[in-house]
């Protein structure tokens, strides 16, 4: 590749953007479906890349760099990089700007919610392993890596199942990015249209503890813009520009989060090489991606600027943006070349899986979710189901969808939540080293382990705070 070829693809990588803003502008099931336009504009990549229309027709004999869908062969190789790249600007990005409180006071507010969130993530991996045991290794061979696809991509989402690529290559389970982004993609249908359907359910039976009906979107709402005199800054401009563009400022903050990130996983690969490594032949942190330890080295960031930065320089907002792009960046690339031919060899697996966590996550919260929370259940739960199927965009967006005026205290605990739980599971340590534990102990005891572990959290959440 030469740098013209990598500037062309990140600009072809645009055009996918504005067209998938456009087809959701002018195609309402979309705006229904609460797609977003990264996913769409993956989709349309996805369509006019190798995977379908190169399978349909030949371009070569047209347009000699055809030779892929319509699409140059080193734009798909530049775009299969980015979603190892961008996941840490995601990761790394999660806590900047954003004020840590008290353990004390994230437990007391959002206590059961974090219970429920686990019992949520940690059930999927059981439901994936029991189905690996017993169904999917025996019958049709799959690998037992098998058993931690679900919670990678409904709680993960595209990015974390892109940012785990190099680690299921390394393990020799080669199909595992494609079947997790795949399920990602199931998650996101799923979560969007199970979960409305639920809120449906939940005002036909009396359940939601408001007194403002479900937010009903105008036709300007659903096609995702906002009105002229409704728009607000992208953000606040903390330093001049004749000193130090803003934006550079915080892009420099994310770098030295990544940074960070790199150094504490670097030293702990050398850790572990010197003590139990060679000991036991034992390796775990050698396959641990990346971007969890970004997320760590944003937290150690922001510590540090709470204490440090008097002049408050970073703002939460250009953090989000640049973000959003990142995150943008990443799902765009990483559906536009989903290797449909590795989901389609492995349907059957696939599917098995896909339905079993569906399962798993309805009897959560329609029977777990109003025994753990105590109030307001519905509200609350409904956004750790969104946050279990498709990532937490899914799940603010049912709470706001059940909670338009924030009655309830939903979301403020869900976002409290996060602090216990993004640092392990939904993409942090133990989403990443999930495949490496099944590789080193095998299925069986990581789903005893994990059988335990929920054993324990169910009877937490079911009698703790029972009188809370």
């Amino acid at each position: 590749m030469t740098q013209l070829s990598i500037g062309f693809s990140i600009l072809l990588l645009g055009v996918l953007l504005l067209i998938g803003k456009f087809i959701r502008v002018k195609v309402s099931l979309l705006q229904d479906l609460f797609l977003p336009s990264s996913v769409i504009a993956g989709f349309v990549g996805l369509i006019l890349g190798p995977e379908v229309l190169g399978n349909l027709f030949d371009f070569s004999n047209i347009f000699y760099w055809f030779q892929s869908g319509i699409f140059p062969e080193h734009s798909l190789e530049t775009w299969a990089y980015l979603p190892g790249l961008m996941i840490n600007v995601v990761f790394a990005s999660l806590f900047l700007g954003k004020k840590l409180p008290t353990l004390n006071k994230v437990w007391t507010l959002a206590g059961p919610q974090v219970v429920l969130g686990y019992i949520f993530s940690f059930g999927q991996y059981i439901v994936g392993l029991l189905l690996v045991i017993f169904i999917l290794t025996p019958v049709f061979g799959v690998d037992p890596l098998a058993g931690a696809l679900i919670e990678i991509g409904f709680v993960g989402g595209h990015g974390t199942a892109a940012g785990l690529a190099d680690t299921f290559a390394e393990m020799g389970f080669e199909d595992g990015e494609a079947l997790a982004t795949g399920m990602a993609t199931v998650g996101v249908l799923g979560g969007a249209i199970i979960g409305i359907s639920l809120i449906n359910w939940g005002v036909s039976n009396k359940k939601l503890n408001t007194n403002s009906k479900p937010q009903s979107r105008d036709d300007i709402e659903k096609k995702g813009l906002t009105e002229l005199d409704q728009r607000s800054p992208a953000g606040h401009l903390s330093t001049k520009a004749e000193s130090i563009e803003p934006l550079s400022l915080h892009f420099g903050y994310i770098a030295l989060s990544i940074l960070l990130g790199y150094g504490i996983l670097e030293g702990l690969v050398w850790f572990e090489d010197v003590t139990w490594g060679q000991a036991t032949g034992v390796y775990l942190i050698e396959y641990v991606p990346l971007f969890p330890l970004a997320m760590v080295g944003g937290i150690i960031t922001q510590f540090a600027l709470d204490r440090l930065d008097g002049y408050k320089t970073l703002d939460e907002d250009f953090i989000s943006r640049i973000q959003g792009l990142a995150l943008d960046i990443l799902i765009v690339s990483s559906l536009a070349t989903l290797q449909l031919t590795v989901i389609r060899d492995n349907i059957i697996p696939f599917t098995v899986l896909a339905i079993g966590g569906i399962i798993w996550t309805i009897f959560v919260f329609r029977i777990l979710a109003p025994k753990v929370l105590t109030s307001y259940w519905f509200e609350r739960a409904i956004g750790d189901f969104g946050q279990s199927m498709g990532v937490a965009a899914t799940g603010l967006l049912l709470m706001k969808v059940a909670d338009p005026e924030n009655e309830t205290p939903a979301l403020e605990s869900f976002g409290y939540k996060q602090i216990l739980f993004e640092p392990i599971v939904g993409g942090g340590l133990f989403t990443a080293a999930s495949a490496p534990l099944i590789f080193q102990f095998g299925a069986i005891n990581v789903l005893i382990f994990l059988t335990i572990i929920t054993t324990f959290l169910l009877l937490f959440g079911l009698f703790y705070f029972k009188n809370k």
